[in-house]
């Protein structure tokens, strides 16, 4: 279907003129009262009120804000804004899959950067897929996303303005209803889950990307369950302790290969970081047991890691650990010389790791179509080169 619509301290979404109060901490945001003129022994009492207006409303401007006075909502207006990401294109797939490409200001990439961000509706449940960097560092050979180098980190507003403009467009907040019949749960709330598995490596962003997960799962604000929120890596070892104890999201691996060798090449971070160690501080993550399963995610290549004894080694891999292996058909982009597994073949891999009494669902693709499933997800942007960002500055300058 066509297009609808053509490791550093956190910091707001920012406009051309004004900084956003998006993704900003309680602490953060009373600095920023306090900076317009707001009594210090009034910011809790406002804060409150700000958080309710922006996370359980949904509110985009403050003149909606009516539970301030006038006044202040002017002096809030003339500094800041409760801005949302542009929106560059809305692509909705034949499964009713929905993927946006998001544009930020520059931050010293030379010129505004984009993102992609997927939500997934389904019986009971809505599920986003957010970006946490604008294009990537770890180059996994079968993921389309490393095929674009890395621009930026995303900040933690930029993380929770995608949450933000999502609901928005499909109707979850109060008083608003889906954009053009879209697709969403037919109970409870649209989007319910969150997994940090779009573009980039979100521990390698972790301060911007805890700021925002704890600000998704505010019971004061957007209120998501801990469970209901997944950080997917490919195994930045040294974060993923600090992942469980300052988060308490649940924890997912990816995987695809049970040897050093084979995953060496598919996620080169191995080389760092190999399986031994990988493993070691899956078992040890903060909170893990039977109810807080770890998933690894294994994606089907043909002939390269789908072979039922790879499906053996892998059982033995996870012994005695609380884990869900998600098996990934793989799906295809433009230029991979991978191969997705047959499907008779995938389905005896998960037969063995099922007999071994391993959850080992088949994940059903999604937004293949409109390149919007696990793996496929790339924008356009890239980081001008200095003598490039000063041309173009000098052009806008006239």
């Amino acid at each position: 279907m066509p297009d609808l619509t053509t490791l550093s301290r956190p910091e707001p979404i920012a406009t051309a003129e004004k900084p956003a109060l998006v993704g900003l901490s309680r602490e953060e945001l009373a600095e920023a009262l306090v900076a317009i003129g707001v009594p210090a022994a009034q910011t809790r009492m406002r804060i409150a009120q700000l958080w309710h207006w922006i996370y359980v409303r949904g509110a985009t401007d403050f003149g909606a804000m009516t539970s301030m006075s006038k006044a202040l909502r002017a002096d809030l207006d003339r500094h800041y804004t409760v801005g949302r990401p542009e929106i560059v294109s809305e692509q909705v797939s034949e499964d009713g899959t929905r993927k946006w490409l998001f544009r930020f200001p520059s931050r010293g990439a030379g010129r505004p950067v984009e993102v992609e961000t997927v939500y997934i509706p389904e019986e009971g449940r809505g599920t986003l897929c957010l970006s946490s960097q604008v294009g990537c560092t770890l180059a996994c050979t079968f993921c389309h996303t490393g095929t674009q180098k890395l621009v930026r980190n995303l900040t933690a507003g930029e993380i929770v303005g995608q949450v933000m403009m999502a609901r928005d467009r499909l109707g979850d907040y109060p008083g608003l209803t889906a954009t053009d019949g879209a697709a969403v749960p037919e109970t409870g709330r649209l989007v319910s889950n969150i997994v940090m598995m779009g573009m980039g490596e979100p521990l390698y962003n972790f301060d911007n990307v805890k700021q925002a997960l704890l600000i998704a799962s505010d019971g004061e604000g957007i209120g998501l369950s801990r469970r209901r929120i997944t950080l997917s890596t490919s195994g930045v070892v040294p974060m993923i302790p600090r992942t469980g104890e300052e988060t308490g999201v649940m924890l997912a691996i990816s995987l695809h290969a049970v040897r050093d060798d084979l995953r060496d090449e598919l996620v080169p971070l191995n080389r760092k970081y190999p399986l031994a160690q990988l493993l070691e501080a899956c078992r040890t993550y903060p909170g893990i047991s039977n109810a807080r399963r770890i998933t690894f995610e294994y994606v089907m290549l043909k002939g390269v890691n789908d072979s039922l004894a790879e499906a053996r080694d892998l059982v033995r891999l996870l012994k005695g650990m609380p884990a869900k292996i998600n098996l990934i058909p793989f799906n295809p982009w433009p230029g991979t010389a991978y191969e997705c597994s047959d499907w008779d073949q995938i389905e005896r891999f998960a037969d063995v790791v099922n007999r071994a009494g391993y959850a080992s669902p088949i994940r059903t693709p999604r937004g293949r179509d409109i390149l919007a499933a696990c793996g496929q997800l790339k924008s356009e942007s890239e980081r001008l080169k200095i003598r490039e960002r000063m041309a173009l500055e000098a052009m806008i300058a006239g």
